[in-house]
């Protein structure tokens, strides 16, 4: 392993960075996926309260989807600007950074371990819980690992940003690999039940967060946590914030609007429509595991060339980028329109539910082909350190567009249920259009200051 990935990012080819940047993070999304599922497998399987268990645990993705987009919060925007400052030969001020993020996401922890020890049952209540005994047994227990968690989510960015993407990678492997062991010995042989999985949960976060902390102190990495920087300094965790806000709304507004879509089908078109919905956006999360992995590969190229003011390099990253992104949604669309079967079936055998989730799924990804272009530009705003772009753009799809539309579309239609689906292929359409409008002006004007500005060193912490 080199000790340093600068060299690499500057001159390496730029389809070889992104080959081997993107696929061990392709590799850990689909891990994470993978030993998520077996969780719930385990836990569904407890004898006599398997069923009911999995269900209270599943009232708590919710509050773990906002204590995971907390890390991203500090970790996408941190490693992006460290990535920058790299590119500019000013590791000094990277280093602020990732101290600066370490002290953040502790911050952050004790926060968010308190608030949720104080009101889990109000929170669970809020989600919409019913019976609370095995969701809060098992929040509880998560929260007291939400160091570990946010450690592992967060810093973990640093390290691939470096240039370390297999390092990244086995920090996610060894996460999986502890919780599929601990995960029967706590559940079964121990008996502790859905404690139990909640005990395996942190305690293999706690070993992955060990594996990150020894990495980001020790000889290999160019980034090193010190002591010295690990005090909150405005000037420089203001930025980070400024630029990590824009993927904490991405994830944050997950369970806001899985909220909105399941309220309307289940008003519309009961069971089946909300069966139908739970495959479709299981599908989608599955899409988007590349198309995230191709993201988090270019950002620090893109980033660090940014630093560098190496203008070429820049749009070669993006356009390959955009193109892998493209070609990916273009497959998976024409997938999901001519054999949508071979998607629903994975999930459900069930004749009425297949029925009504084959023409779901044409409604639902009919515009999925130009997502790419929406994914590649987005991301590639914040790898260019575009906080207040890329936070409209967050706001944009989901919260401007896609939630309004759930409501306002069924006044207009006979068929409510089918205009629950269509707001999500209008809201992509018109999302995709105004953020490849921007990012194509922009970006322009980005490539030209750097054409105009000479490579070289620029200290400061400003970007």
């Amino acid at each position: 392993m080199k000790k340093t990935a600068q060299a690499d990012f500057g001159v390496g080819k730029i389809g070889t960075l992104l080959f081997s940047m993107a696929v061990p993070a392709i590799t850990a999304q689909i891990i994470n996926l993978l030993y998520n599922i077996v969780d719930r497998m385990y836990i569904g399987h407890i004898p006599v309260i398997g069923a009911t268990a999995l269900t209270g645990v599943g009232v708590t993705f919710p509050v773990i989807t906002l204590i995971t987009a907390f890390s991203s919060l500090i970790g996408m925007g941190g490693a992006a600007r460290a990535a920058i400052f790299m590119g500019r030969r000013d590791n000094l001020t990277a280093e602020e950074i990732l101290g600066n993020c370490c002290a953040a996401l502790l911050c952050i922890s004790v926060v968010l371990t308190a608030v949720i020890l104080l009101f889990c049952e109000p929170l669970l209540m809020a989600f919409g819980a019913s019976t609370i005994g095995y969701a809060a047994g098992y929040l509880r227990i998560y929260a007291a690992g939400t160091i570990f968690v946010q450690t592992v989510m967060g810093l973990n960015m640093f390290i691939t940003s470096q240039g370390f993407a297999r390092v990244g990678m086995k920090t996610t492997i060894i996460g999986a690999a502890c919780n599929i062991v601990l995960d029967p010995i706590f559940i079964f042989v121990l008996d502790l039940g859905v404690q139990g999985a909640a005990w395996a949960t942190i305690l293999s976060q706690a070993v992955s967060a060990v594996w990150v902390l020894a990495f980001l102190t020790g000889q290999k990495t160019t980034l090193h946590i010190r002591r010295a920087h690990l005090r909150l300094n405005p000037k420089i965790i203001g930025p980070v914030l400024a630029l990590g806000i824009s993927p904490f709304i991405m994830q944050s507004t997950e369970s806001l609007l899985s909220i909105c879509f399941n309220t309307q089908l289940q008003r519309f078109g009961g069971d089946s429509a909300v069966g139908a919905m739970a495959i479709l956006t299981s599908v989608m999360q599955f899409g988007m595991l590349p198309l995230m992995g191709l993201t988090q590969g270019a950002q620090p190229i893109i980033s660090y060339n940014f630093g560098a003011r190496n203008a070429d390099r820049v749009k070669k990253a993006f356009h390959l980028l955009l193109t892998c992104c493209m070609v990916f949604t273009c497959v998976l669309w024409a997938g999901c329109m001519l054999v949508p079967q071979a998607f629903i079936l994975i999930f459900s055998s069930d004749a009425a539910l297949v029925g009504t989730s084959v023409w779901a799924m044409r409604v639902y990804m009919g515009t999925f082909l130009f997502f790419g272009a929406q994914i590649a530009c987005q991301q590639t705003f914040i790898a260019l350190g575009q906080a207040a772009v890329s936070l409209f753009l967050a706001l944009l799809r989901k919260v401007i567009l896609l939630i309004p539309l759930i409501f306002i579309l069924p006044l207009f239609f006979q068929d409510k249920v089918f205009a629950v689906f269509l707001a999500e292929p209008v809201a992509d359409f018109l999302a995709v259009s105004v953020t490849v409008l921007m990012f194509t002006f922009r970006f322009r004007k980005i490539l030209a200051d750097l054409q105009n500005d000479p490579p070289g060193p620029r200290p400061g912490a400003t970007a």
